[in-house]
């Protein structure tokens, strides 16, 4: 083999040991950066996994707080519904209470107008048999004893607020006087009450008998 044959190998193994090494580099460095680019895309996919769960949570989170706040809602609504309706209920027995205690002191009204009423005639009888004894016998044990028990139910009759009603010489008032003749009179005149002829009352301001009366014309 020449010379020149042994530096043509020579050269040959050199060239060939320099392709190996620059295909080994070649292949290590596309080894790293493949390594490089499946580190990338791992790291990627958990921080997109972790993202998804941020939100998941999140949403969770608010669906969670969402639903609380309709249960809270509801209940305030039930709440308030039952509000309404014990205030209506107690509204209304106010109002029954009202109603009832008006009809009870109405019926009481009507029954101390009954009993009244028919008591006054016996009032009646006893001011007209007091006025027909005579004046020897007023001090008489007996009509002592009539005067007694007239004014006890004339006191009775003054703490039921049952007063008589005033007529003579006062001007005539059909509110209060029921006229039943015309008398001439020279101590009244025209219009004035010259004489009762039944006393008139009255309960609680409000006229249970008018007197009977005789006008000066």
């Amino acid at each position: 083999m020449t010379d020149q044959n042994k530096e043509l190998e020579k050269e040959l193994e050199e060239t060939v040991d320099t392709e190996a090494e620059n295909t080994a580099d070649a292949k290590k460095e596309e080894d790293v950066q493949a390594a490089e680019k499946a580190d990338a895309e791992e790291a990627a996919e958990a921080e997109k996994e972790e993202n998804s769960d941020a939100q998941e949570n999140e949403g969770g989170f608010f669906k969670k707080n969402k639903k609380t706040d309709k249960k809270a809602d509801k209940l305030q609504e039930k709440v308030t519904e039952l509000e309404d309706k014990v205030k209506r209920q107690m509204a209304e027995f106010d109002n029954f209470r009202k109603r009832t205690e008006k009809e009870k002191n109405a019926m009481f009204e009507t029954g101390a107008r009954s009993v009244i009423e028919k008591m006054l005639p016996i009032v009646d009888n006893f001011e007209r048999g007091l006025a027909t004894v005579p004046e020897e016998e007023k001090g008489s044990p007996f009509v002592e004893g009539m005067n007694m028990v007239y004014r006890q139910l004339i006191s009775e009759l003054e703490k039921l607020d049952v007063k008589p009603i005033e007529a003579v010489g006062k001007e005539f008032n059909p509110d209060f006087h029921n006229a039943a003749m015309q008398v001439e009179s020279d101590e009244y005149e025209s219009g004035i009450v010259a004489q009762e002829l039944q006393k008139g009352y009255t309960y609680r301001d409000t006229v249970i008998r008018h007197s009977v009366v005789a006008v000066v014309p």
